[in-house]
């Protein structure tokens, strides 16, 4: 049987992994989290890894705090930058497969057509530059590994858009949301399921897009969340980034193009709209 680590385990994420598992009992799980293994020791992943037998990571842990990364450098990079190298160091050691979680931050969002897993990468932040060289440790440590950039992701579990839209919808008369950002939401449960085609069909190294089908902006977002949780008496007003300045720079344009992950593993992605509904119903 498969020993497979996850950590990061009691984010969105690692939290949907869980969930999912059962549905995946073919394999024996290991669901970390820094309580368990801090992935930032490396000599504490090396014995985890080599100890359980693990043929295959998937690291959902990150620093995702944005404009915190900003002031926080150190930390965020050693969250997001060298300890994703430590596990795919640890995975190599053993002949095993290594799954890194990345963003859509890696690029600068001055494209209009969705971004292909070849384009010149280009990140405005601190956030996205220690995801993208995560990346990079991860690709140039461990042969079977394997890349999934995601971007604007929410789910039942822990705080999200999502669910911040809900409860200031219920507490505002109104609400103001960039609107000049445009990209695509993805809903958690659907990236585990794209990771678990993944896992079951086997790793296949590269690079690999991620998120929920069409495209909006944040506002167009909000207003969905609304009209889907009934909410009706808070009007949200379009505002334009500059009205809303943040500490880190956002990408304005931000879809992603899932053309390789779909035909490479064969899944069918949801239209963002449906899967909205979908985790709203359990929200609810």
């Amino acid at each position: 049987m498969k020993n497979i680590l996850i950590t990061g385990a009691n984010g969105q994420l690692g939290s949907e992994m869980r969930l999912l598992s059962s549905e995946n009992s073919q394999y024996n799980y290991f669901f970390t989290d820094v309580q368990e293994l801090d992935i930032c020791d490396e000599l504490a992943v090396q014995e985890f890894v080599n100890n359980r037998g693990i043929d295959l990571i998937v690291n959902c842990a990150a620093y995702t705090a944005v404009d915190n990364a900003e002031d926080n450098i150190q930390l965020c990079t050693k969250l997001n930058a060298i300890a994703p190298g430590y596990l795919a160091k640890a995975a190599q050691s053993r002949g095993a497969a290594i799954i890194q979680i990345s963003t859509d931050y890696v690029f600068n969002g001055t494209n209009h057509t969705p971004y292909t897993e070849d384009e010149k990468t280009c990140p405005a932040s601190v956030y996205g530059s220690t995801k993208l060289e995560g990346e990079q440790n991860v690709l140039n440590s461990c042969t079977n590994s394997m890349v999934i950039r995601t971007a604007w992701l929410y789910s039942t579990f822990g705080n999200n858009f999502v669910k911040t839209m809900i409860r200031l919808g219920k507490e505002k008369e109104s609400l103001g949301v960039i609107f000049d950002q445009v990209g695509t939401p993805t809903y958690a449960r659907d990236l585990a399921k794209a990771i678990y085609a993944a896992i079951n069909k086997g790793v296949v190294r590269g690079v690999y897009h991620f998120s929920n089908e069409g495209v909006c902006s944040w506002y167009d977002f909000t207003m969905a969340i609304h009209r889907l949780a009934g909410i009706e008496t808070c009007k949200v007003k379009p505002l334009h980034t500059a009205d809303y300045p943040t500490k880190a720079a956002r990408p304005h344009y931000s879809v992603l193009d899932k053309t390789k992950i779909k035909e490479t593993f064969g899944i069918e992605i949801p239209h963002w709209e449906v899967s909205l509904k979908e985790c709203i119903n359990d929200i609810n």
